[in-house]
């Protein structure tokens, strides 16, 4: 990409990487969102995209999916895209002989959030969470975008395979792709702006744009913000 990567002049995008279950920090990143697009030249619409990985691992999953759920900032648009986390999730609840690998990654806090027991057998545990978890968030789980594209820039959960087209990328690459994407120094049509695999500081890099600061045990919460050909970052 020969030219600085661009958003469209009509747009001010904020990128928020994987939050797991610290609806504290989203609250705050939240706000700093919104006084930094108070602070910036009046005009562009304003939109937020979420990269994924609500929920596990923190202790308060239900408490970001209400956040998410609830109307968007005053002027500010929203897109929600899926995590492997929500992934694991809903697999649970249609498999839930599948859900050992989902409980060991995080998914007991999940179901503690819920008021969900922890100690059944897999299926109890299964009819217990899908009793306990409201049928909006069951919704907003299911109806999960796997990617958008703005201007010079995609914005996936994990990341791409190098060499396949963003419309043509496998939906098992978007959420669980890790070192063939990371080592790759490809163009990959757009700047891929994503999440996924946890960094002690954002990653700027020609390519792609690393926003999983592992907020869940780091306390950083960390978003892109995507103005023109400017790019800058806000963290908790």
């Amino acid at each position: 990409m020969t030219a600085a990567p661009r958003v469209p002049d009509h747009l001010r995008v904020y990128a928020v990487g994987d939050i797991h279950g610290r609806a504290d920090l989203l609250r705050i990143l939240l706000d700093m969102i919104q006084e930094d697009a108070a602070r910036a030249p009046a005009g562009p619409q304003r939109r937020i995209v979420f990269l994924g990985d609500y929920v596990d691992r923190g202790p308060d999953s239900k408490g970001v999916i209400d956040m998410l759920l609830a109307e968007a900032p005053a002027g500010f648009s929203a897109c929600h895209l899926s995590g492997n986390h929500e992934d694991m999730l809903l697999t649970f609840l249609e498999r839930p002989e599948s859900g050992g690998h989902w409980l060991w990654n995080g998914g007991k806090e999940t179901l503690r959030s819920y008021g969900a027991d922890t100690e059944s057998d897999l299926p109890s545990l299964r009819d217990r969470f899908r009793a306990a978890l409201p049928t909006a968030h069951y919704d907003f789980l299911r109806t999960l975008r796997m990617h958008e594209v703005i201007g010079d820039y995609a914005f996936v959960h994990a990341g791409v395979r190098p060499g396949v087209a963003i419309a043509d990328q496998d939906p098992a690459d978007l959420l669980w792709i890790r070192d063939e994407f990371l080592t790759s120094d490809a163009e990959f049509g757009k700047v891929v702006v994503h999440g996924h695999t946890p960094t002690r500081q954002p990653v700027l890099a020609a390519n792609r744009i690393g926003l999983d600061t592992g907020a869940f045990s780091s306390g950083h919460l960390s978003a892109v913000v995507l103005s023109g050909a400017t790019r800058r970052i806000l963290s908790t």
